[in-house]
């Protein structure tokens, strides 16, 4: 009898324990409580999930908050097909609304039949490792690698790699998600406004003649286009002309024609660069030899 008077008070005490843990998870629970608006999964799910971060946001469900909050608008993912910005829009009973578009520019021309290789690069086939190898072998040092790290990361299939090594972009299918930004060990890529047209299309920071003896179509810091341009909207700095994009508004085409090595470019209706018309004719499409 005193054994089952024992175990009859332990379970006394452990079933009013029970009891007394219940009620401080109940008023936690109720005290610590916080709403969440049943519609963000519904948007959440209505995103691709690529948690690209091309809205300038940590990821989809970032953006679903907001969208819901009223703080974004549908169109802020560049990623989403214009089915899907719609569903959202209809969903949320809202405008759409619209976005600058942004494009991946790469600041080189430098392909092969026109840049020096100062030694051939034998390994991995990314840019990433060659850049490890005493900068990957062009005797540019800030050109690009061509060996197509941008073109792997692009899950939009924006980019390819043209018949110099060089990478093109779909502005088409470019949304803009800085993959290739990320991926490209050089910096040469960034995203820009599809209306800025007026581009330098070299980083390469060497002194006018030697920058012009690795690569025909570098920048030589002539100040010509500084010249033809807009006040101020083009500068000379560090060997390589750089341009005050907040004033890109005021950027005309006449600024790159007295470019002799084509640096600086103008993109064209169907976003094609175009070179000035003093900018040297390139006839030669095969490889430039290895400089010994």
């Amino acid at each position: 009898m005193e054994q089952l008077g024992i175990i009859g008070t332990a379970g006394a005490f452990m079933a009013g324990l029970g009891g007394f843990l219940a009620l401080v998870l109940a008023v936690a629970s109720r005290q610590f409580f916080v709403y969440e608006d049943p519609r963000i999964d519904e948007v959440d799910a209505l995103l691709p999930k690529s948690n690209c971060g091309a809205c300038g946001l940590a990821g989809c469900r970032d953006l679903a908050e907001k969208m819901v909050a009223g703080e974004e608008i549908p169109a802020r993912c560049t990623v989403s097909s214009p089915a899907q910005t719609a569903a959202i829009a209809a969903f949320l009973g809202v405008n759409a609304g619209e976005v600058e578009k942004r494009v991946a520019r790469l600041a080189c021309a430098g392909g092969r039949h026109v840049a020096f290789l100062r030694a051939r690069y034998v390994g991995l086939s990314t840019c990433r490792a060659a850049a490890v190898v005493s900068g990957g072998g062009k005797e540019c040092a800030w050109g690009c690698l061509g060996l197509g790290d941008c073109a792997a990361v692009c899950l939009q299939g924006a980019i390819a790699l043209d018949m110099h090594g060089l990478p093109t972009v779909d502005l088409e299918k470019c949304t803009a998600c800085n993959d290739c930004v990320a991926a490209c060990p050089k910096g040469l890529f960034s995203l820009q406004p599809v209306k800025q047209r007026l581009w330098v299309a070299c980083r390469n920071r060497a002194d006018g003649a030697f920058a012009e003896a690795a690569c025909d179509v570098a920048c030589t810091a002539c100040g010509k286009c500084v010249a033809d341009a807009a006040p101020g909207l083009l500068t000379v700095s560090d060997n390589l002309a750089q341009i005050d994009v907040s004033r890109i508004g005021e950027a005309r085409r006449e600024a790159i024609d007295r470019c002799a090595s084509g640096a600086i470019v103008w993109y064209d209706d169907a976003g094609q660069p175009q070179r000035g018309l003093a900018a040297r004719k390139i006839l030669r499409q095969d490889a430039l030899p290895l400089r010994r």
